[in-house]
């Protein structure tokens, strides 16, 4: 399944970044069973928050749209952020004793904080496309680790239904519509030869950077 021609161009030029990120040690133990159920926990709890801000970021993409297809496909995002995905981290969190209001009183680590402020000020201060570059990675990185590890089978039955929510149709067709997303964006914005654009190098570094924020996310995780 392809997640676009955009995200696919920006990937191949920051593929080692890449790399990285979605063959990160987190991944690889938790596909193994090897991880730390302790560093697993750490990164529920963070990415309870983190998906807290990111829906409100992708709340702010409806403000920014240009057309009701755009702000359709947003609040879908918003809604299965809130409804669907946040609920995982709940429901995986409860099986270890650790309930929605300790979710809801945890101290957001430096690294999150860093990684969704980005995000949302890449919103309050740029325009639709400066958004949606910053929310893709995590998007279509979290798509790309479920297909890869589509058929593994990690006997922590924690780990396997982690991979399961990321490596499932509802996930997988929610990153193909994000893709198209973009691609259609850009193009409305920038034509066909956006590469040749000055807003060009701006989405490269945005993507750039929201890459290696991910990779800082992993690694707060596993201390």
């Amino acid at each position: 399944m392809s997640y676009g021609k955009v995200f696919q161009l920006l990937k191949k030029t920051f593929i080692n970044e890449w790399e990285l990120y979605v063959n990160h040690d987190f991944i690889r133990k938790l596909s193994d069973s090897s991880l730390d159920e302790k560093h697993f926990l750490n990164y529920l709890i963070q990415d309870y928050l983190f998906l807290i801000q990111f829906s409100k970021a992708w709340s702010l993409a409806i403000v920014k749209a240009d057309n009701l297809d755009e702000m359709k496909l947003c609040a879908d995002t918003v809604n299965g952020l809130i409804n669907f995905e946040m609920d995982l981290h709940v429901n995986l969190c409860h099986s270890y004793g650790i309930s929605k209001k300790h979710l809801e009183n945890a101290v957001e680590e430096n690294k999150n904080i860093a990684y969704t402020r980005y995000v949302l000020e890449s919103g309050y201060s740029g325009d639709f496309i400066d958004l949606i570059t910053s929310l893709i990675p995590c998007v279509l990185g979290y798509g790309e680790i479920g297909k890869n590890l589509q058929n593994y089978k990690p006997s922590n039955i924690m780990y396997q239904k982690w991979i399961e929510t990321y490596s499932g149709t509802e996930y997988q067709k929610l990153s193909k519509e994000v893709g198209e997303l973009f691609d259609n964006s850009v193009k409305l914005r920038l034509g066909e030869n956006f590469i040749n654009t000055y807003k060009w190098g701006k989405i490269e570094n945005k993507f750039k950077t929201a890459i290696l924020l991910e990779i800082d996310f992993w690694g707060m995780a596993l201390k």
